[in-house]
């Protein structure tokens, strides 16, 4: 017995990373994005998954998010909502430990306090519930900023050589290290990544997840979820790509340019 009756296909699901998929990176959803969800949304079940916590996602896809989606997965599916209903949720402390904690968080402060960036700005390392979140420009980065550091780490690879330098030195922690979006790197324990989120529709028995990610590479934080056999996977590069694939794809009429 399906929980969307009201869907023309029940049975599919479709889910989105935020970041460079339904927005461009940290900025709010376009109206033709919302437009096209809402189209969709009448087909078949739709859902976003991130790692940033619920309340960035309700900056990026505005304040209605857990009636404008079927499935919200915040932090990777750690918090969840299915129907705007909250699912059980996990935590990073719990799992870890404050002592192994703190010598993970003085190590990296070490390390960003040796590197040599352009600029720096604040909040270098963001506690989630399910994850720290390690940005050596600082998240306070406006999106110029972001911008140049994007460019600045390809040559330089700043967030590369301190993932290295985490996996070689905590090796016995379990923990994954996810280089998403422009500016940061997630760190959480392994297999928390956003496949996550599947044990919370495993009840629906959706015979077809398609997920749309644009860090869909190795290293990119959509790459485990998009390359997972329980999805059918889709790289995008760009919310424009996601609406000119999603048309195609669920035979969706072109949505208005606003």
């Amino acid at each position: 017995m399906t929980s969307f009756p009201e869907k023309e296909d029940p049975k599919t699901l479709v889910l989105f990373d935020v970041d460079g998929t339904l927005t461009p990176a940290r900025l709010a959803i376009s109206e033709e994005m919302k437009q096209t969800l809402e189209k969709l949304r009448r087909k078949v079940v739709v859902g976003f998954v991130g790692g940033s916590d619920l309340s960035k996602q309700v900056e990026q896809l505005g304040p209605n998010v857990l009636e404008d989606f079927d499935y919200c997965f915040s932090e990777n599916g750690l918090t969840a909502y299915k129907k705007g209903k909250e699912l059980a949720s996990q935590s990073f402390i719990n799992y870890i430990g404050d002592e192994r904690y703190n010598k993970l968080v003085k190590f990296i402060l070490k390390h960003l306090s040796e590197i040599d960036i352009p600029i720096r700005r604040g909040t270098f390392i963001e506690f989630r519930n399910g994850m720290i979140n390690v940005s050596p420009v600082g998240r306070n980065a406006s999106t110029q900023e972001r911008n140049d550091f994007e460019a600045y780490d390809k040559i330089h690879k700043i967030r590369e050589t301190l993932v290295n330098a985490l996996r070689e030195n905590f090796a016995d922690y379990g923990l994954t290290y996810s280089i998403g979006g422009q500016i940061s790197f997630d760190v959480f324990p392994t297999g928390w990544d956003k496949t996550y989120c599947l044990q919370h529709v495993e009840e629906e028995k959706f015979e077809h997840i398609h997920f749309f990610g644009d860090k869909s590479y190795k290293g990119g934080n959509d790459y485990e979820i998009y390359s997972d056999p329980r999805t059918i996977g889709h790289a995008v590069n760009s919310p424009a790509d996601t609406i000119k694939i999603l048309t195609e794809i669920f035979k969706l009429d072109a949505p208005e340019t606003y």
